[in-house]
């Protein structure tokens, strides 16, 4: 059986300032399709190892409007791309010039996972969730494309060299039987979280019966 992603669980000390952060940004109801922020379960103390890639537009106020909003800048990379983070500090990057496509300050078109391991993750994932396999930057198969749920998004795998140092603040939801993802590989932790091959948190919700 095929599984549904669905929002991103954020840890926030602020739950509703995060949310309204982001519904600013995206609009209310992408924020609510692809983001829930929740009570933290530690404060944040290094780099997020899953953020968002969004597209903001053209014009010398794309970034501006975002920092209006109560984004930070962090680094600059242009013409391609600045990091910026939101009012929590988490980061995120920001393209420039990449259309939106509404009528909101910005787009969320991809979603990045850092792993040492990149390619195996990738396709780990990918059989889960029914994506289609491309090449990233440097031609290795590790970005994901229709994933059931986020078939607007890209899902990327990127290649990292530091190691994991605890929990990630941002993870993924799905709608699948928990008994599916273990027999695949995930793991159940003692405190019933599920991880996947290489410790990324996810929760599995199971889906919905048909009445009758």
């Amino acid at each position: 059986m095929t599984a549904t992603l669905g929002p991103l669980v954020v840890d926030a000390a602020d739950p509703a300032a995060v949310e309204a952060f982001w519904s600013a940004v995206l609009g209310p109801d992408e924020q609510r399709r692809l983001l829930r922020a929740v009570p933290q379960r530690g404060s944040k103390s290094v780099k997020n190892r899953v953020h968002l890639d969004l597209a903001v537009g053209s014009g010398e106020q794309a970034i501006e409007r975002l920092v209006a909003l109560g984004a930070r800048l962090l680094a600059e990379h242009l013409p391609q791309w600045v990091t910026l983070a939101d009012v929590e500090g988490n980061e995120f990057c920001a393209f420039p010039g990449v259309p939106v496509g509404r009528n909101t300050p910005a787009r969320v078109f991809a979603v990045c996972t850092d792993s040492d391991r990149p390619e195996p993750l990738a396709a780990w994932w990918a059989a889960r969730v029914g994506a289609r396999i491309g090449p990233g930057p440097d031609q290795t198969p590790r970005w994901l494309y229709d994933c059931a749920g986020w078939e607007d998004v890209i899902w990327k795998f990127v290649r990292v060299e530091d190691p994991r140092t605890g929990p990630n603040r941002w993870r993924w939801s799905l709608t699948a039987p928990a008994d599916d993802l273990l027999a695949a590989g995930a793991t159940r932790l003692s405190d019933g979280a599920l991880v996947d091959p290489q410790g990324n948190e996810f929760s599995a919700a199971a889906p919905l019966r048909p009445g009758g």
